[in-house]
Order: C-alpha cells, then structure tokens, then sequence
C-alpha cells in the first residue's frame, strides 16, 4: 500500500480523538505482571508466562507497546504542534524516566544491601549484580548517571530511555517516509547482529544487556503502526497469507518453549529442541525474538477486536489500569522482585511460599495501579466501560 504523506505546509484541524484500546493498556499490564514472576528464581510459577510460549518474552511486548504508544502520541503532537514542541514532549518524558530510574536505583541498592545482612548472604549483592556499587560507590555511582551500571532487573529502563532520547529524530523521518525511518533502523540492527557492536556498560568490559542498537528496530517499527494510527491511516496490511504466517511462526514457537518447558519441570522424556545461544539472546534482539514478537502482536491486533469483553471484565480491567499506570507500577514490580528473591532465598524455594509469594506481589501490583488511578481520577475510580450489548 502506497505511502500517505500530508504535506507540512498543510492545515491540520484538531479532531476528537478515537476511543482508547484498551488492548495496549491490558497487554503492558500483563507483561509488567510477567516480569515480576519472570524476575523471581526459580519460580515454578514462571513457567506460566509468555517466556515458556514464544520466542519472545515481557520485555518484547513492554518495548513494543511502548514503542506503539509513543508513535501515537507524540506523532500526534507533532502533526498538530509542529517538531520542536512534539521532541520538548518526547524529552520530558525522557527526563521523567530518568529520574523515575535513578529513584528506583537507590530504592533497590536499599533493599539489596539490607536484605544481604540480615540474611548475612554476602552473595546476594553479586547474584543481582549490585555488588561493583557496595564495593566502589565513588565511581559506581557516575556509572549509574550515565547508564552505564545496570544491576540485574535494572536494565529495561536505560534502554526505554535511550530509545525515548533519539526518537524525535526517527518521528520527523517518519513524518517525511516511512522508509526514511524504517532503513536507517534496520541496517543498525543488521550491523549488530553482523558484528555484535553494543554500547559500553560497566564494570570492566560488561556491556548493555538490552542493545539499545538492536532493540531500536523494534521500537521504531511499532513506533510507524502508532503513528499511522495518529495520521488515520488504513491498516497497512492486506495480504491474505499474513494470518496464516504469523499463526504458524507462534505456533512453532510455542511447541519448542513448551516442549523445553515441560522437560525441565517433569523431566519428561521429550527431546527439547535446544536452540543455540545466537537464537535466543536476548541482548542484540535476534531474528528469531524480532519476528515472534511481530508474530503476536499481528495476531493480537487481528483476533483481539478492541472491544473484546475479557478486556472490561472485572479481572481484567484490573490488569488494564495497571497498563495505564505502567511506569509506577513497573518501578514497584522491581522493588518487589528483589524482595521476592529474598523470601526464595531464605525459605529454599518450596512451592507454596513461591505461591504465596506471586499472589501477593501481583495483589500489590494490581492494588497500586488502583490507588493511582484513584489518586489521577480525584478520588474516584475510573468507569469500567460496559460492552454495548450487555448495556443495551
């Protein structure tokens, strides 16, 4: 399909805006759920999340829908109030993430270090990876300014930023072709997977666990969808053999991860498809993770109408406003993460305290998001929508 370009010296009119999805919210809630399951070790419980189903995990869908909301959003802006004030926009947020990062940083060395002596487990710095701060926080600490020092679970936010602080430039290319985005993004990506260059992490020769270089790809693809929402352009795709192609790639990868998953847990005498570490490294986003991701959300956004009745029922408007309130309520399913290694560690990993511990952290996830939409709402909930036919 051809390439709609609106003129810029063309007058833009503010129309009312669409009805929210609700799916993007419902899904960013649920993989914020999935990574605090996914970040506790050894959880049995884990295996219920997308990680044990695709090629792809909750990191994958968190950057896309990121990614997707900020096309929408800021594309919009920067139709209606020109490139200048649409980058102030993106930068704020920036800024907001950055401090939201470095908050959360200090939070999680609190937990860390309090948790190492009580439990008097020297190791637990060094299996969360915190261990170069304790020991040299003179230096540690300009790390942690320039992103550069990522502890374990902290990793997702310097990669949101760093994507968040080029993204005008990918925006205003979009603006004039899509290819003008999509290219240059691509051959980025190709030269990491090609010659593995990453940016520089800390300490020693560690580098970024998330490749902002990689990743990008993904983000700025998403990024186009949302904007041709913010432009009201027709879906962009048609051809009758995407269905069936992106069925058949997540179905292929639900059958390895499942497979693989139930010989660890049954020790089942299937022969897991071992797939090499090139394959499924999460760190330069390789083909494999890309297209199960596009997979799904192709799928999602064909068989999930946005007015599906799961999305407003009771259980899962719960899940959709901890969507809404994604930055909080992922700060708090770190912190809560840390404190769910502790309780691992000291009660051996026995099942019913994995249990209990996933039911209350996803309580108090699911009773934050609440609160804040509360709190943003001036002391009332918002109204959960009520399908048209039911209301009728």
């Amino acid at each position: 399909m051809a390439e709609t370009n609106i003129p810029s010296s063309a007058p833009l009119v503010r129309r009312p805006r669409a009805p929210r999805d609700y799916r993007l919210d419902f899904f960013r809630g649920l993989a914020l759920i999935f990574i605090f399951m996914d970040h506790i070790p050894d959880n049995a419980l884990s295996y219920m999340t997308l990680r044990s189903f695709a090629l792809s995990d909750a990191a994958e869908v968190f950057i896309f829908i990121s990614g997707l909301t900020a096309g929408l959003v800021y594309g919009r802006a920067l139709l209606l109030d020109g490139a200048v004030m649409a980058t102030a926009h993106v930068w704020r947020r920036v800024w907001q993430l950055y401090v939201a990062h470095l908050c959360l940083f200090m939070l999680f060395n609190a937990e860390v270090s309090y948790t190492m002596i009580h439990f008097n487990n020297p190791l637990f710095a060094d299996e969360l990876r915190a261990g170069a701060y304790l020991d040299r926080p003179d230096e540690t600490i300009l790390r942690v300014l320039l992103l550069q020092f990522q502890p374990a679970f902290l990793n997702i936010l310097p990669l949101y930023i760093a994507l968040m602080l080029v993204f005008p430039l990918a925006l205003v290319a979009m603006r004039r072709h899509a290819l003008l985005a999509l290219v240059p993004s691509f051959l980025l990506w190709s030269a990491v997977q090609i010659w593995g260059i990453n940016l520089p992490g800390y300490p020693g020769d560690r580098e970024w666990y998330f490749n902002p270089l990689a990743w990008q790809l993904l983000f700025v693809i998403a990024a186009y969808f949302g904007f041709r929402q913010a432009r009201a352009l027709p879906p962009l795709f048609d051809l009758p053999w995407l269905l069936p192609a992106a069925a058949a790639l997540a179905a292929a990868g639900c059958v390895v991860q499942a497979t693989n998953m139930l010989h660890e847990l049954f020790d089942l005498p299937l022969r897991p498809v071992v797939l090499p570490l090139w394959v499924v490294d999460k760190t330069p986003l390789p083909p494999l993770r890309l297209l199960s991701m596009l997979a799904l959300a192709f799928l999602v956004s064909r068989l999930v109408p946005r007015n599906a009745r799961f999305l407003t029922s009771r259980p899962g408007w719960l899940v959709v406003l901890c969507g809404q309130q994604s930055l909080y309520v992922f700060c708090l399913s770190i912190l809560l993460s840390v404190l769910g290694n502790a309780v691992a560690t000291s009660l051996g990993g026995r099942l019913p305290a994995q249990a209990a511990t996933n039911v209350a952290g996803i309580a108090l996830l699911i009773g934050f998001g609440l609160l804040l939409s509360w709190y943003g709402g001036g002391g009332r909930l918002p109204v959960r929508p009520v399908p048209r036919e039911v209301a009728a």
